[in-house]
């Protein structure tokens, strides 16, 4: 007897019918059943994400999946064309290649086609190969996902940062100078031709390795105040400039002490790097080498060469120039030091740009004066040849005394007391462009003068260097404010032996041609003209200067206020023309501009006399943040509050005024101050809420009472304004229904005061609310 045993356990052999098997063939492309079973068991690994949380990896696969049913799509349209859909072959497979990869599922074998290869009909070695080809290319596929992740996890921290530097490490300089160098550094813009940033000065020995041997495998710099305007430069370059020290002419061998210390030309060399500083190069460990282009003559201005450099396709270096590593670091230079502390330490250079980076924050002091030798025109004289002429630089003060170690040629190097230009060959009319940094104490730039005096040599071989004439400019102006940015032309004064020992013989006298025809004199004139005791030169020098001063302004009116104890009398005054100031002034200076609104109202606590002036004004400032232009200022206004407001008494003051608008916003005038000063709420409340912090961590919480029932007060104003059905004040509620939410949330206000700004949108008109949305 047979039987036949079955799930459902054993069957007589007599009872089962045996039927013929059936092949089903489907319709579908083979590639259409992979997708649909790839989907299928990514779908039950998509469930299981989600109940895990594990987010990143629920999105990636979620977008593979949207990816594939997309594709599956297109293809069961049979619409494409044979050419497209062997590229959305390529496509669908490689997606699937990698999304089982990251899952941690069996790699597919696949030919060339794509196809999944039949174990049966393929051989061992075949299929060896091709698991090689593609485990390659899947891993070549998360490598560049890798990479793009990093790029776009990049470019939000760059996004979310407005400063930028550019780290440069210097490994490496290969010249045959034979003589001690100066290599200087910097960043160019070849458009404007112009410098952008300080110098990083590295001094190189005759031996060819850093004079100070120290810094060997440490010639580090960081360029820093890089922001979104500079990122939008068109072109941006690294320029590096070699000037030789020592004899004037390099092929004579007189080593007497006289000629010696010379600063000759020797040569530049120039690299783009405008995309490192896009963001499109970032690689810190590759070594660019950048080729060195040597002067043509030693009257080759190195100015001239730099723009020749940059204009020519390539340079002719024989093996000469530098080797550099560069990288752009989001942040400024404390964020800096914080987050990429292998690269940027204390001992690395810090050159900074020549101007105010996009924010000012509070505490960053800076008082940086930038003074450029730019030309000079120098007659010959009794001479058949031009003059090889030096400028020396140096700061004196109003009594006529020399200051030391106040001018710095460079970052990476110390201060010094004179600073020597380069000697250009028997040029009558030299172009420089050397700029040297002037910083000191602000008591001493008060009553600074820069002095520059001339020189001549004939040549290598005289005996002595010559001073032939001499010229000046005042850093500080007849009214407290500094020297005005831009190019200047002083007058030049022939010098005279037994008044060079006495600086101060000649600070009473005109500086500039402009002074000098303000005076009544003329500045054209051919011929030499006695001005006093002193004859002026017909040669001719011009300067630029650039004020980067957190605390020295060229505005008077902002002067004013921020001086405003040494003349109470203009007080009033000055706070109302502070609001006519330019708004890239005032953020210049608004932590010191905040200071004094607030210590007028402090130190003038018993009086009300300058309350509403310093409201305004501080409203002003308010609206100037908020405005677009100045928008990436609000991080400094908080930083403001929480760290360096201090006065403990302004919540009083700014409570009562801001109630004595708006219980008067229906009288003519007082309407739009009350609006500027209803777009500013949420800070002026910021105000007060923290000077009651502290006043309450002064004093233990007393007044409490009475600072709240202020508050309640003025929410009942602001309400009884809700209420009013005057026109004038429509525009003031829409703003105050705008920002009242937002502003009372802070931790001094309870509950019960906040139950009071619930009231506003009860008493505006529901008509008006739809009409406004609308």
């Amino acid at each position: 007897m047979h039987w036949y045993h079955g799930i459902v356990g054993c069957v007589y052999l007599a009872l089962i019918l045996v039927a013929s098997c059936k092949v089903i063939i489907p319709n579908e492309l083979p590639l259409i059943q992979e997708v649909t079973t790839t989907l299928r068991e990514w779908s039950i690994i998509w469930r299981q994400l989600y109940v895990v949380n594990n987010r990143e990896m629920f999105c990636s696969v979620r977008h593979m999946i949207y990816d594939l049913i997309e594709w599956r799509s297109q293809i069961l349209s049979g619409t494409l064309p044979q050419d497209e859909l062997k590229e959305l072959k390529k496509k669908v497979t490689a997606k699937i290649d990698y999304g089982n990869r990251i899952l941690d599922l069996d790699l597919v074998v696949r030919d060339e086609d794509g196809n999944i290869l039949d174990p049966e009909q393929t051989s061992t070695i075949s299929l060896f190969r091709a698991h090689e080809i593609a485990s390659k290319q899947v891993e070549e596929r998360l490598q560049e996902e890798k990479k793009q992740n990093i790029d776009i996890n990049r470019q939000a921290k760059f996004a979310a940062t407005p400063s930028f530097a550019l780290f440069v490490n210097l490994k490496n300089v290969v010249c045959k100078i034979g003589e001690d160098a100066e290599v200087l550094m910097s960043l160019y813009d070849p458009l404007e031709s112009k410098f952008i940033s300080e110098n990083y000065l590295v001094r190189w020995s005759s031996c060819g390795l850093p004079k100070d041997i120290d810094r060997l495998h440490n010639l580090r710099a960081v360029f820093t105040d890089l922001g979104s305007k500079d990122l939008k430069r068109e072109k941006i370059s690294f320029v590096c400039q070699i000037v030789r020290v020592g004899r004037m002419e390099l092929r004579d061998n007189n080593t007497r002490k006289l000629t010696s210390g010379l600063r000759r030309p020797f040569g530049v060399a120039v690299m783009d790097v405008t995309d490192i500083i896009n963001g499109k190069v970032d690689d810190e460990d590759k070594q660019h080498f950048i080729p060195f282009q040597p002067v043509a003559g030693e009257n080759d201005f190195l100015q001239t060469v730099i723009n020749k450099v940059i204009a020519a396709k390539e340079v002719n270096h024989k093996g000469q120039g530098l080797w550099v590593t560069l990288k752009l670091l989001p942040g400024d230079i404390h964020q800096i030091r914080k987050e990429f502390p292998h690269l940027v330490d204390r001992s690395t250079a810090v050159a900074r740009k020549m101007g105010f980076p996009e924010i000012i924050m509070p505490g960053d002091v800076r008082n940086d004066i930038y003074v450029t030798l730019v030309q000079g025109d120098f007659d010959k004289g009794s001479k058949t040849t031009a003059k090889n002429v030096e400028v020396t630089v140096s700061v004196y003060d109003e009594d006529g005394k020399r200051l030391e170690s106040v001018i710095f040629p460079g970052a990476g190097d110390e201060a010094i007391s004179e600073y020597k230009s380069v000697i250009y060959y028997q040029v009558k009319q030299p172009r420089w462009f050397e700029t040297v940094k002037v910083y000191k104490l602000i008591k001493h730039l008060i009553m600074c003068w820069v002095f520059s005096s001339f020189f001549f040599f004939i040549t290598a071989k005289d005996k002595s260097e010559k001073i032939f004439a001499l010229a000046f400019v005042k850093l500080m102006r007849y009214d407290g404010t500094t020297l005005r940015d831009g190019e200047h032309d002083l007058i030049v004064y022939k010098a005279e032996a037994k008044k060079l020992e006495d600086a101060s013989t000649y600070l009473s006298l005109p500086s500039t041609k402009i002074e000098l025809e303000e005076k009544g004199h003329s500045a054209t004139g051919k011929s030499m003209q006695n001005l006093g005791s002193c004859t002026i030169s017909k040669d001719s020098f011009q300067i630029s200067t650039l004020v980067c001063s957190t605390k020295l302004t060229q505005n008077v009116d902002l002067l004013g206020l921020l001086k405003w104890r040494s003349n109470t009398n203009l007080l009033q005054q000055n706070l109302k023309q502070l609001m006519k100031v330019d708004g890239g002034e005032v953020v210049k200076f608004l932590q010191d501009t905040l200071d004094a609104l607030f210590n007028i109202m402090m130190e003038n606590s018993e009086s009300e006399t300058f309350d509403t002036l310093v409201f305004d004004a501080l409203v002003f400032i308010i609206g100037l943040i908020a405005d677009r232009k100045f928008q990436h200022f609000n991080p400094v206004l908080e930083t403001y509050i929480k760290k360096h407001f201090s006065a403990t008494l302004a919540y009083t003051k700014l409570t009562k005024v801001l109630k004595t608008y708006v219980d008067n916003a229906e009288k003519c005038g007082i309407t739009d101050q009350l609006f500027k000063a209803m777009k500013g709420l949420e800070y002026i409340f910021k105000f007060i809420v923290r000077s009651r912090i502290l006043f309450n961590q002064l004093y233990e919480n007393k007044g409490e009472a009475d600072f709240r029932e202020s508050l309640l007060q003025l929410f009942k104003s602001i309400n009884e304004m809700m209420s009013s059905i005057s026109d004038q004040t429509v525009i003031v509620k829409v703003c105050a229904l705008q920002v009242s939410i937002l502003t009372f949330r802070e931790t001094v206000i309870n509950t019960h005061l906040i139950s009071y700004t619930l009231k506003f949108s009860l008493w505006f008109p529901t008509e008006f609310i739809r009409g406004h949305n609308s």
